[in-house]
């Protein structure tokens, strides 16, 4: 692919992106993690050691207690689970009568001291987003580490044992993600009503698994993703083929227009991606959000325009990527 500057993605817009209504609070909970996928934009792994502190924590519930509109509270990581403040944030954000979500890497239910999460997740109706970036072992274990698709298999009869995939109150959701590109050949992520379909016919027949929606989320250049891309010289190329497959009928539709992404120090973010990029969301008057600053004005509407950024180029490609999978 012939080197071309790319466009500034703002200018792709035909105005900036205003932030809507918040209904989705996000928490990346710290970079604590079991797994060091060689895809994970978090750049997280067992020897990191950021996560959550009890001020933090306590800051978070009172945000999700007083301010009705947060619909869903989504934790990711890392392996959130393994990180401070997990528990109770799933049971206040449950008291709150919020859809709590749970970005789950599977393999961490056979880590001594987390084997109780299924149940648990279950009790509190959880709604669990697991990480199977492909149906065939060899390709999650070269993404992942040796093992961890026998474990990811296991860890989702588990579930399935438990209720999820079957009673209607217990979702579990999967993410497929690409595999890293090693030429210019990229592609986007297959269409996500066929390969859900794929999915559920390979899993079902060969391991007896239910689940119930797969999300196709693209690698965008971030984290480990872009160290990766820059190492084979391929960051500028990449860059290039997601703006040219730059699809505008998915801007409307993007995850950072209706949610805070909070990190582990408080600090507020329009998505993870910047949170990893250390882009901050700011106030219409410019100044950098914190949670401390929400709870003090009250108010979840400080934000004017969404921060944005090249590898936004990522979640706008084709069919478009989001924590939820495809846009259009």
């Amino acid at each position: 692919m012939v080197q071309t500057a790319i466009t500034p993605f703002p200018n792709k817009l035909n105005s900036p992106l205003i932030k809507k209504r918040i209904n989705v609070l996000q928490i990346n909970l710290g970079k604590r993690c079991n797994l060091a996928c060689s895809h994970c934009h978090v750049e997280a792994s067992p020897i990191r050691t950021e996560e959550l502190s009890l001020e933090i924590c306590q800051q978070l519930i009172s945000l999700i207690s007083n301010f009705s509109e947060i619909k869903i509270v989504d934790l990711t990581g890392g392996a959130p689970e393994m990180n401070y403040g997990f528990k109770p944030l799933v049971e206040s954000a449950t008291l709150a009568g919020k859809q709590v979500i749970v970005r789950s890497n599977l393999t961490i239910y056979f880590v001594e001291g987390f084997g109780d999460l299924p149940e648990y997740f279950a009790q509190n109706k959880v709604r669990i987003v697991a990480s199977l970036p492909c149906y065939l072992a060899d390709n999650v274990d070269k993404m992942r580490g040796n093992g961890v698709f026998d474990h990811s298999i296991k860890a989702l009869q588990w579930l399935n044992q438990v209720g999820y995939g079957k009673n209607p109150n217990l979702i579990l959701d999967l993410v497929y993600n690409p595999q890293l590109p090693t030429s210019e050949k990229f592609s986007l992520t297959p269409e996500q009503t066929n390969l859900e379909l794929a999915y559920k016919t390979f899993l079902q027949e060969h391991f007896g698994i239910v689940f119930n929606n797969l999300f196709t989320i693209t690698n965008l250049p971030v984290g480990r993703t872009k160290l990766h891309l820059e190492r084979k010289k391929l960051y500028s190329s990449y860059l290039q083929f997601l703006e040219l497959q730059f699809n505008p009928e998915t801007v409307e539709n993007l995850m950072c227009l209706d949610q805070l992404s909070v990190d582990y120090l408080g600090n507020v973010y329009d998505c993870d991606f910047n949170q990893m990029m250390n882009l901050p969301a700011k106030t219409k008057n410019g100044e950098i959000l914190t949670i401390s600053k929400l709870l003090a004005a009250d108010s979840l509407d400080l934000i004017g325009e969404v921060q944005t950024a090249d590898y936004c180029y990522g979640c706008t490609a084709g069919c478009g990527s989001s924590c939820g999978g495809a846009l259009v």
